[in-house]
């Protein structure tokens, strides 16, 4: 399979991946929500039960507090006192007095009705305490419902105790969980369990019944709730509802943006390597004016793509593809190729300038010096004066090594000039670090003259600058005449734009050589009077 090919499945595994992941993740983060959901629903289900658990137990110790006045006093006496608390009051199954194990009254059995044991259908428990409460599954009047025992026993072996019919318990385990299929269970003091609901089907993963445990921090009272799946489901369906939604969209645009990055991740790469390989770059020369001598004085060597179609992709488009890519050292070497081959067809002066953009990464590259011996090499019989210019498009790292590069070939008679100078990266740092012969001014310093009488601070004070480190300085961008005549008035040596020449393909430079090389620049006469007022 073709590289290409393989680099495309691989793309839309990506961004099949891109889509899916959003969607994934929704899924899981929903899931974990709607979990989240129904625990605090079980934590306010739990809090209203164990507070009903405690209103409760306060009735019942109350109660008995209440009993504890007729401690001194034998049960025929108490005995209607006793029938009419227990009727009177809410919650109560009965009530009544003890002696040691033996139950001697009860507001429902009359006097003497048997043992605790017996009324409690097991065997007291060993707590240690005076007071204790405990949950029943059942008692030997009502066997199958259960109930909530609680007993005060005093010093003198008598006590009183009172039991909480469980259907209270349940009545309310009923309301707060039966719409969500709760199966709810409550016990007193680690007795018998009080259940109500169904017990949920078994589970697992994502999918398990979630089940809470909470405890009375007044009494030993605890609770447990189990959810069922299909309510921990229809919470999971209501998130859904709300997110699924931005989950697609982002998924979409997720996908989106993958895709444009892969785009031009692999295809700018495979389209350059095809663009040099089909010879769709050509060099465009941009004239360059030398104002001392009043006539051309080089060119700047200037990088053009033009597709088979006839489409023109934009150099500051693919020259930033290339450096992203890791394509602008095979990219500059193509260009190098290009104007030999153009060079070769010149009729020009011995010293005629040739400047080459050069990018960071290419001259921290290996083969950086050997590049441009062999380019000089090539076209050494025209005698040209070739200038590498240092674009700031992006940082020179190892900038002591690099000097030594361009010192090496700045010792073969090159020169070297900064593009775009105060537009990038450490432009002043560059100053220090690198021996240099030109500063080339960005246009966007030119673009800011306004008359030849005012100032421009920035501008002047790069000029004055150059001037002071005995460096050439070249105006880019000028096209118009206010703007050549206030950079010749200040000292500029080289001027270089559409004012003078545009960018053109080697044929027309040619011709335009023959033709307009050798002529001074002309101003308009307007010009010249605001040069030279009266």
């Amino acid at each position: 399979m073709p590289l290409l090919e393989r680099k495309r499945d691989y793309a839309r595994v990506i961004i099949i991946l891109s889509g899916v992941l959003p969607l994934l993740l929704g899924i899981l983060f929903t899931a974990i929500d709607a979990r989240h959901t129904v625990k605090q629903q079980q934590i306010g289900a739990a809090n209203a039960l164990l507070s009903q658990a405690e209103k409760m137990s306060d009735s019942a110790w109350d109660m008995i507090t209440w009993l504890r006045q007729y401690h001194y006093k034998s049960c025929s006496e108490i005995e209607s006192v006793l029938q009419r608390a227990g009727t009177l009051n809410a919650y109560f199954r009965a009530i009544g007095k003890l002696e040691g194990e033996r139950v001697t009254c009860s507001s429902a059995y009359g006097i003497n009705p048997g043992t605790l044991s017996e009324m409690m259908l097991r065997a007291p428990p060993v707590t240690g305490k005076a007071w204790w409460s405990l949950s029943l599954a059942g008692t030997a009047g009502v066997p199958q419902r259960p109930a909530v025992i609680f007993v005060r026993q005093l010093a003198d072996n008598e006590g009183f105790w009172a039991i909480i019919d469980g259907q209270y318990l349940m009545d309310f385990m009923s309301a707060i969980g039966e719409a969500r299929g709760y199966r709810v269970s409550m016990r007193f003091n680690n007795g018998a369990p009080i259940f109500q609901g169904e017990q949920p089907a078994a589970s697992s993963g994502l999918l398990t019944a979630p089940i809470y445990q909470a405890e009375s921090s007044r009494y030993p009272v605890s609770v447990t709730i189990e959810t069922p799946v299909s309510e921990l489901m229809r919470a999971w369906r209501q998130v859904m509802f709300i997110f699924l939604p931005m989950t697609a969209i982002l998924s979409v645009l997720l996908m989106v943006l993958t895709a444009n990055w892969l785009q031009r991740r692999i295809s700018w790469r495979d389209e350059i390597r095809r663009a040099i390989r089909s010879h769709q770059l050509s060099v465009h020369y941009q004239p360059v004016y030398h104002n001392n001598t009043q006539r051309c004085a080089g060119v700047e060597a200037l990088l053009r793509w033009t597709r088979p179609n006839g489409d023109i992709i934009s150099p500051d488009i693919f020259i930033s593809a290339a450096e992203t890519e890791g394509m602008i050292v095979p990219l500059t070497q193509h260009l190098l190729e290009l104007i030999v081959d153009d060079v070769q067809q010149w009729n020009v002066a011995p010293g005629f300038h040739i400047g080459i953009n050069l990018a960071a990464e290419h001259l921290q590259h290996p083969a950086f010096i050997d590049d441009m011996l062999d380019f000089a090499d090539k076209v050494k019989h025209k005698q040209l004066q070739i200038t590498l210019e240092l674009t700031e498009r992006s940082l020179i790292k190892d900038g002591e090594e690099v000097a030594r590069k361009l010192d090496r070939l700045r010792a073969e008679g090159m020169k070297v000039a900064i593009d775009d100078f105060g537009t990038g990266h450490c432009s002043l740092s560059y100053l220090q670090t690198f021996a240099l012969d030109y500063l080339k001014i960005d246009r966007g310093f030119i673009n800011a003259i306004e008359s030849l009488s005012g100032e421009t601070p920035v501008l002047d004070a790069i000029i004055n600058l150059s001037h002071k480190l005995q460096l050439e300085v070249l105006g880019e961008g000028v096209e118009t005449s206010l703007q050549y005549l206030y950079l010749r008035q200040r000292g500029v040596t080289f001027i270089q734009g559409y004012y003078y020449a545009c960018p053109m393909d080697n044929c027309t430079l040619i011709a335009w050589l023959a033709e307009y090389g050798q002529q001074p620049l002309r101003t308009e006469e307007a010009d010249d009077a605001q040069l030279h007022p009266s």
